[in-house]
């Protein structure tokens, strides 16, 4: 969420800046706002006022009954005044409540370094690295015409048909060695972030409340993004609240530190989780229908820092690096681009994407998102720091994926095919696997 206070000192920069991303102009209503505050502010005058009527009228009644006389009127005026005060109260509330939702559907703002643009084709690409060449090499082309995961995958276990009779579009099944591979990946990743690079491995629910989504900014805006989970029970059983299956583990990692007071030296805090992941893709019909590219659901290795807000750009910076570091740990050929203004996620100041390229589709696809979303998501969650002139100061957050599993499988399949259909285990991988160093057709079955 946005900084009142810098839309009330500086609503034209704020709303310049908010145009620049995907809906423009339209984000920020600037008469919804500039009414709202009209009334905020008529409201506290008046009730400043009264107060003062009170506190004198107050002062009037103890004079009176000291010498004796009569406070009757004065009373009856301090009641008025009161049912004012409390009807000043009830309407400055609902102001209050309206400005919160019309905050809560506003975007992040985006960091100044930030390209503009209007979508993903004005992405500027940073850097690109392929095991062949290292940084700034080309995927070098296989030997044989590529397939993709879906054909490669017909023939060892990879199943879209079961998935679909119970599921319906867009689940899969998993068998044999494929199964095993993607596990082996998710247990790479996880052991490369937690030995290597500091992050505190965690467990987390897949089930998270409304106002767990709406700290990390999933709602209210993008309810159709998700899976409502129905709770069972009895008459009687604890209150019903709306419960939706988790899009990424970022909610649940970030809202572990939410309505928290941090130590400064608590920062940074580094968390990961492994977990299914479940989207409902609104709006993306037609779109990567086919195979794993684009699912209900998926499983994913996320990267989550809290950091002092000093240091959060340095940090993404740090993160990017450690999402790379698998990349180049399984010999994926990748690019880096940094997101212009309309192409960036609702809760982002500044985003990186990494792209893997992939033979089989003969093309870059987006692997990894890390963003730094600064005070955005900690005012929404209410997570700050004690620093060191003892104030309450705002912490920033950032996530990330490193990686996403079931993409980073698709990579290895089609980047570690052979012309006879089978896929060589990248060696990273082969002590996950109990030392296999190749799937068969015939190990599928």
């Amino acid at each position: 969420m946005l900084d009142i206070q810098l839309l009330r000192k500086d609503l034209p920069q704020v709303r310049a800046r908010l145009a620049t991303r995907k809906g423009g102009e339209d984000i920020l209503d600037v008469a919804a706002f500039e009414r709202l505050e009209a009334q905020r502010k008529t409201i506290q005058s008046k009730t400043e006022t009264l107060q003062a009527q009170r506190n004198s009228l107050s002062k009037d009644i103890g004079q009176l009954k000291a010498k004796g006389e009569s406070a009757d009127s004065a009373m009856q005026q301090v009641a008025q005044i009161k049912i004012e005060l409390d009807s000043s109260a009830a309407q400055l509330e609902g102001i209050q409540n309206e400005m919160q939702q019309l905050l809560a559907g506003i975007p992040n703002l985006p960091h100044e370094s930030v390209p503009v643009g209007k979508d993903e084709s004005d992405n500027p690409e940073v850097l690109r690295w392929s095991p062949q060449s290292g940084l700034g090499g080309n995927a070098q082309a296989l030997a044989f015409v590529a397939k993709d995961h879906v054909a490669l995958g017909e023939n060892l276990g990879l199943d879209f048909e079961a998935a679909a009779r119970m599921s319906g579009s867009r689940f899969a099944v998993m068998k044999g060695p494929l199964a095993r591979l993607q596990r082996a990946l998710a247990q790479f990743m996880l052991d490369t972030q937690t030995q290597q690079n500091g992050y505190t491995e965690c467990y987390v629910p897949s089930i998270v409340t409304a106002q767990a989504l709406f700290g990390t900014g999933q709602l209210p805006k993008f309810e159709a993004d998700l899976f409502a989970a129905k709770k069972g029970g009895h008459q009687g059983d604890e209150e019903q609240l709306p419960l939706y299956l988790i899009p990424t583990s970022e909610v649940p990692l970030t809202n572990l530190v939410a309505d928290q007071i941090l130590a400064e030296s608590d920062l940074p805090m580094r968390l990961t989780a492994h977990t299914s992941c479940y989207r409902s893709e609104a709006g993306s019909a037609g779109r990567d229908t086919r195979g794993l590219i684009r699912q209900h659901q998926f499983d994913k290795v996320e990267m989550v820092q809290i950091t002092h807000p000093d240091r959060s750009y340095e940090a993404l910076e740090q993160m990017c690096e450690h999402a790379q570091d698998i990349l180049r740990k399984l010999g994926l050929p990748y690019r880096m681009v940094l997101l212009c203004t309309g192409d960036m996620g609702f809760g982002a100041a500044k985003t990186y994407d990494l792209e893997v390229w992939l033979p089989g589709q003969n093309c870059y696809r987006e692997i990894s998102s890390i963003s730094n979303c600064e005070a955005f998501q900690a005012r929404r969650l209410q997570v700050r720091f004690k620093n060191a002139q003892g104030k309450n100061e705002w912490v920033h957050t950032l996530n990330g994926s490193g990686l996403a599993v079931g993409r980073t499988l698709v990579a290895v399949m089609e980047n570690y095919q052979n012309a006879d259909g089978s896929i060589t285990v990248p060696p990273v991988l082969r002590p996950y696997m109990g030392g296999i160093s190749v799937l068969t057709p015939v190990d599928s079955k």
